[in-house]
């Protein structure tokens, strides 16, 4: 479903957190495994920022070599919005660009989902929070990392250097999963 900032704002979804956001992202899931307790970093970001911008951010932060994957933000009201690193075109049907579409359209408290690479389903909970007073002036260039916590397992499951590619068994855990907003459809609890 394709919506923009306007038909958000007529919906009574509010937009438009001006300035420095502070947004924290947490990792839920990720080669058919749930991570907990679950690595997280905080981040600092404008809302003039793309959510393309905040994407690079959150994979860098969690240590991702490979970043020819697909990717997509579900914001809450099911604003979809993807792009992909691999082409240059446009943003996949029925979802608004993450290279053009800026951060503004988050809101204080706003919980939305990360997911990176659909294939093995590395999603991620975040958090839109106003900056706090020593954070005030937003980053210029990109958004970065302020600090985090937790282990961040490698992207894919390797643990020595020469290590490839380990497959390891699913673990679908869904009380793990109990305490998320309902954004993606393995979390939480569905009204």
């Amino acid at each position: 479903m394709r919506r923009d900032r306007a038909e958000a704002e007529q919906d009574g979804t509010p937009g438009g957190v001006g300035g420095t956001l502070s947004i924290a992202v947490e990792l839920v899931t990720g080669r058919g495994q749930d991570w907990w307790p679950r690595p997280g970093r905080v981040f600092a970001a404008s809302s003039a920022h793309t959510f393309a911008d905040l994407a690079e951010a959150i994979d860098v932060a969690f240590g991702r070599r490979d970043l020819d994957h697909l990717r997509m933000f579900v914001l809450p009201v099911g604003i979809e919005v993807s792009w992909s690193a691999w082409r240059d075109g446009p943003a996949f049907p029925g979802t608004l660009d993450g290279r053009s579409r800026r951060l503004d359209l988050l809101h204080p408290g706003a919980s939305f989902a990360y997911l990176f690479d659909l294939g093995e389903d590395w999603t991620h909970l975040c958090t839109a929070r106003r900056a706090e007073d020593r954070w005030a002036e937003p980053p210029s260039r990109k958004p970065y990392p302020l600090h985090g916590w937790g282990a961040v397992p490698d992207q894919y499951g390797r643990t020595l250097p020469d290590d490839h590619a380990l497959i390891r068994p699913a673990r679908r855990t869904t009380a793990i999963r109990a305490d998320l907003p309902p954004i993606l459809p393995s979390w939480g609890t569905r009204r």
